[in-house]
């Protein structure tokens, strides 16, 4: 079967995660439900036990960028030494603001290697901002502002301290993906797959939303003296990095002591206390890291709410006006979390 040209697996049939997701958000304009969000979601408690759940929790997905925290720490185990705020920033979907951009060149130049070293796919920067501002100055899409560069960035400098090639870094059979798949596995505790490609370029590795939440809840828990304390603390101590201005992840882990959190293209957000509670969740409509996934983080506030987790955060998060002519005709709000 062929579709606009394109070859279609008309075998392919979608996962218990879109057909069993429920509505969980209402987008609602004047006195009219105009639009629903759909979701599956999981929360655990302090014991790892599933406090509550909507939809396919098991069936696996791919955590996109919100798999980040956990490839950095393959990257630290193997031997990655950075400063919080570039650990934080190789966690990143980065705005690509300036501080950014510099960081990304911190980690670069630490490891004998620049930007034309990256292979992450060319972007303008993801912050709307930082976009109008980097066209101002004549410049296009390149891959140092592209968000995941600092991931990038931080897979080459892994590789430059184990002497593994760094012209290939992203294939799947180098050691630097075999040790990311490895921890993978670890920390979800599952067997992962099936293995794609992000849009980024790197290999993507597909998990439960279930096991999404345990691989953070076992980031968040662990000893700051650990890897896995490392990248945690990184990312409490600099969340501006793994974000940017105006972000909500950045605001999420900000106003929320104890909390780590990483959001992801195609819906999905997690997060986790330093006490193990921790949710994952993935819209059904998806929807890129910032504002197409509009419900995201107004649904991931009102799941933390419901495990008894305290944020100052929740105002920003759960104050998202639906306009008309500019001005605020309704709001979307979560429903039966």
């Amino acid at each position: 079967m062929r579709w606009l040209g394109l070859p279609v697996m008309a075998h392919l049939i979608p996962a218990p995660v879109l057909t069993q997701a429920p509505i969980l958000a209402h987008y609602i304009r004047g006195d009219l439900v105009e639009s629903v969000h759909r979701a599956s979601l999981v929360a655990l408690d302090q014991a790892g036990q599933v406090a509550f759940s909507h939809g396919g929790i098991d069936s696996p997905i791919f955590p996109r960028s919100a798999l980040k925290p956990i490839q950095a720490l393959a990257m630290v185990r193997a031997g990655l030494d950075l400063p919080p705020d570039l650990l934080a920033l190789v966690c990143a979907s980065h705005s690509g603001e300036p501080f950014h951009l510099d960081g990304v060149e911190r980690i670069l130049t630490g490891a004998g290697l620049s930007v034309d070293d990256l292979q992450n796919t060319p972007s303008l920067p993801l912050g709307e901002g930082a976009a109008r501002d980097w066209l101002r100055t004549g410049r296009g899409e390149t891959s140092l502002t592209q968000d995941c560069s600092g991931k990038h960035a931080g897979m080459l400098a892994t590789c430059v301290h184990n002497d593994w090639g760094t012209t290939t870094y992203r294939d799947p059979d180098h050691p630097l993906q075999q040790a990311i798949l490895a921890t993978v596995a670890e920390l979800s505790g599952e067997s992962p797959g099936p293995i794609s490609v992000d849009g980024c370029g790197a290999p993507l590795i597909a998990i439960s939303l279930t096991g999404l939440a345990r691989a953070f809840a076992t980031l968040a828990t662990a000893a700051a003296d650990t890897a896995e304390g490392r990248v945690a603390d990184a990312i409490r101590e600099a969340p501006h990095y793994v974000g940017g201005t105006d972000r909500d992840v950045t605001a999420l882990i900000s106003g929320t002591p104890g909390l780590i959190a990483k959001d992801g293209a195609e819906g999905v957000y997690a997060a986790a206390l330093d006490d193990g509670r921790a949710v994952a969740l993935k819209l059904a409509e998806g929807g890129s890291v910032t504002g197409s996934s509009r419900a995201r983080p107004v649904i991931m506030a009102a799941a933390l709410r419901r495990l008894g987790v305290e944020s100052t955060a929740y105002p920003a998060l759960e104050n998202a006006p639906v306009l008309g002519h500019g001005e605020p005709v309704g709001s979307i709000v979560a429903v039966d979390v």
